[in-house]
């Protein structure tokens, strides 16, 4: 059994776990929210087995660097890092109806992951520049932001569809979660995915020096991931100092993480030192 062995099969649990939430909230039966918490804990675990067993692969063949160098590896990390996260919001909150609106996300980067026929799943050496300690620093405080960005955004499009007709107490609407309950986990989500992406430019700025001898180069993706810094910022300026909440915090919320998935996806097709769109 190899890493992408694992990894592969952990994609399938996933979307188990995505089918039972989908059809806890769709079909209205609480009782498949248990099997569901513990199919999305499995796929987790698997995962963590995967990553495991990968870094020990790569020690195994002299190369011996942290699984998070490249697009195939960091799809994995950050489907592992949303299904951490949301596992503990779950157990915290005591409700596992919004996995309806995150585990698909977790899904959706493992199977891209497994499955695009752009993407290699080959254990690869680093360039001598990232040869550093750095990063994992820079790597993991960075996707445990961008999973916490992906859960807000889950909540915000949770709060969108419950917004239409909040009264209703029948139906899919009916069993989504209260606005005021919404409205403030993407306030918690967005506060703790912004201290974390703030450490991770903050990381990231430090590692490019040793690297580099420069701080910031602006660089396609350190430039982007300012202007997700700023949009994360200005929803928590907004929210504390003018008071917006409910749909405008949704929106504010949907914006940034469009822009997360520009900084992730979009800059790797341009030249610059974080690209590796086809790696």
């Amino acid at each position: 059994m190899t890493s992408s062995h694992l990894l592969s099969i952990s994609t399938f649990v996933f979307a188990l776990a995505a089918f039972f939430y989908l059809a806890a909230l769709i079909f209205r039966k609480p009782q498949l929210t248990l099997p569901a918490r513990w199919t999305m804990g499995a796929a987790v675990a698997i995962t963590t087995a995967g990553i495991l067993l990968r870094w020990v692969e790569s020690y195994q063949m002299g190369i011996g660097h942290a699984p998070l160098s490249n697009l195939y590896e960091s799809l994995v990390f950050f489907a592992w890092t949303a299904g951490v996260l949301y596992l503990f919001v779950e157990f915290k909150y005591k409700n596992a109806l919004i996995g309806a609106f995150v585990a698909p996300i977790a899904f959706l980067a493992m199977a891209y992951a497994s499955m695009s026929p752009n993407i290699s799943d080959r254990i690869q050496p680093l360039v001598p520049a990232l040869k550093s300690n750095w990063l994992i620093a820079h790597v993991a405080t960075c996707f445990f932001g961008y999973a916490a960005f992906a859960i807000a955004f889950g909540m915000s499009l949770m709060y969108l569809v419950k917004s239409r007709n909040p009264e209703k107490s029948d139906g899919i609407i009916g069993h989504i979660p209260r606005l005021d309950f919404l409205d403030e986990l993407t306030h918690r989500m967005v506060l703790f995915g912004f201290l974390f992406l703030t450490g991770g430019i903050i990381t990231g700025a430090v590692w490019a020096n040793s690297a580099w001898g420069s701080y910031w180069s602006w660089d396609p993706k350190e430039t982007w991931s300012l202007i997700t810094w700023f949009i994360y910022a200005s929803l928590l300026h907004a929210r504390l100092m003018r008071g917006w909440q409910g749909k405008q915090i949704a929106f504010l919320s949907i914006f940034g993480f469009a822009a997360v998935l520009f900084t992730y996806f979009g800059v790797n097709l341009l030249p610059g030192l974080h690209s590796y769109g086809k790696v």
